[in-house]
């Protein structure tokens, strides 16, 4: 899937640890190493306002998107 998640960099320019900001947010260390390795399927959108919040930025400051005609084909898998 051409989406991917950009939340280490914004981490780095932030100057941040991934622990404290998981605690700042409610995730555990894993749940937010998993988002940030692009290894979920998807996000609450309530958690994605959480990590915006805590890290002063926009939602597409953590995600980022490269055009793939075939995303405009078929139904959506279900895995």
């Amino acid at each position: 899937m051409p989406v991917r998640v950009t939340l280490d960099a914004l981490i780095v320019a932030k100057g941040l640890k991934a622990r404290d900001l998981a605690a700042e947010v409610g995730l555990s260390e894993t749940q937010l190493s998993l988002f940030r390795s692009g290894k979920v399927k998807g996000i609450r959108f309530r958690t994605l306002a959480r990590l915006c919040a805590a890290l002063e930025c926009k939602p597409g400051d953590l995600l980022d998107y490269d055009f793939d005609a075939d995303d405009l084909n078929g139904p959506d898998e279900a895995d």
